[in-house]
């Protein structure tokens, strides 16, 4: 908890300037361990809750200077005890259970609690609404999806490998800053895109294995992408010119395209991609191509 919640404020701290609401996402073993209710029915604080709330104090008192930016007065502006929510089945009393599935189907019976969590989105994802951190006993394979949750923890032990993609998963989206604006490669440039969309995973040791195995399969899907521009990579590659106009690259055209990058020092002499390149990409300041070429630079580009 003290990591996810540290991680937590060195993230937002560079995305607070970008307007980017900052979300963290704990997946619990039991309910009573967050939330519990006294003899009188009223909601107490379990386990993970005091827990949470000692370290997040303790985090902030750290981080509170003398001299106040627009950050630090956001953070000052927060309660603790209201930074962070529960997402969890209601029983019929109105205290929150375990989830379940519901049989015959893959979908959870989750119901929120708060509204604010499934239904407002983009209330939440307001710069003005307290809540950063949610805790959750499933993970909300009915189709709960944020995407700006940057730091997801796994206070749970399982081997079930699905139940990790789906833990996982909730953190793989582009972000949005407070207007709904995807951050994606248009928006940030392709350095800044990678910078913004990180997601940070602080799991428990059941992870080990299934981390290995999860970067294994990426390598031996990735291991047949090019990695090199040469004339066979262009030859005999479609286009789109628009929605609904394509072109094959013919032969003479691809030569015409690798010489254009290489002319212009794009691709070094083994072809692989220079630095002078990705940083005409990231300006948009490409030297033109011939003008008989110039109606497929966008496309060439894209490749």
């Amino acid at each position: 908890i003290r990591e996810t919640i540290n991680s937590h404020f060195d993230k937002e701290e560079k995305l607070f300037e970008q307007g980017i609401k900052c979300l963290s996402l704990f997946f619990i073993d039991e309910v009573a361990k967050y939330r519990q209710y006294d003899d009188d029915g009223e909601e107490v604080l379990g386990e993970y809750g005091r827990i949470f709330e000692e370290e997040y104090t303790a985090a902030l008192n750290e981080r509170i200077m003398l001299f106040p930016t627009s950050y630090q007065a956001y953070l000052r502006g927060i309660a603790t005890n209201e930074t962070h929510r529960g997402y969890f089945s209601i029983d019929k009393r109105g205290h929150a259970v375990n989830s379940t599935v519901r049989r015959g189907s893959d979908e959870s019976d989750d119901i929120s609690a708060y509204d604010l969590i499934l239904k407002r989105k983009e209330v939440l994802l307001s710069l003005e609404e307290p809540t950063r951190f949610i805790f959750s006993h499933s993970a909300l394979r009915e189709g709960w999806d944020n995407p700006n949750v940057f730091q997801i923890c796994t206070l749970k032990h399982s081997d079930n490998a699905t139940a990790k993609r789906q833990e996982v998963g909730r953190g793989l989206r582009l972000c949005v800053n407070s207007i709904g604006e995807r951050q994606d490669l248009e928006a940030c440039g392709e350095t800044l895109v990678h910078n913004v969309n990180m997601l940070t995973v602080v799991a428990s040791e059941s992870y080990a294995d299934f981390v290995a195995d999860l970067q294994s399969e990426i390598k031996s899907d990735l291991y047949e992408r090019p990695t090199k521009a040469s004339v066979d990579y262009f030859s005999g590659r479609t286009i789109y010119l628009s929605d609904e106009q394509t072109h094959t690259l013919t032969d003479t055209e691809a030569k015409a395209v690798y010489n254009y990058l290489v002319r212009n020092d794009y691709v070094d002499d083994n072809g692989e991609v220079t630095d002078t390149y990705r940083n005409a990409s990231e300006t948009g300041s490409f030297a033109p191509m011939k003008p008989e070429l110039a109606h497929l630079a966008g496309s060439v580009h894209k490749l």
